[in-house]
């Protein structure tokens, strides 16, 4: 069973294993990022479903049903806004 992210309407695998970020760019999606480390929000997008982990903490502030890509993973299907 393959893992999905599908981003503004359009679907592409997911590597459970890379950031959410890093699948973009696998895909070569661009995105406004600039620390890869949750600090600065720059990449920050609308979840529009699914669920995320951050690998680390992120410092940069998310409202309800925003994720951070840089530093974010999902091991299920996923739906974001960009």
């Amino acid at each position: 069973m393959s893992v999905k992210l599908t981003v503004n309407g359009l679907e592409y695998p997911l590597n459970t294993e890379k950031t959410l970020l890093e699948n973009l760019e696998a895909q070569a999606i661009k995105m406004e990022f600039h620390c890869r480390t949750g600090h600065c929000g720059a990449c920050r997008c609308q979840l529009i479903s699914g669920q995320v982990n951050y690998r680390v903490s992120p410092l940069a502030y998310c409202r309800q049903n925003e994720v951070l890509t840089c530093c974010s993973i999902s091991k299920k299907d996923i739906h974001i806004t960009i």
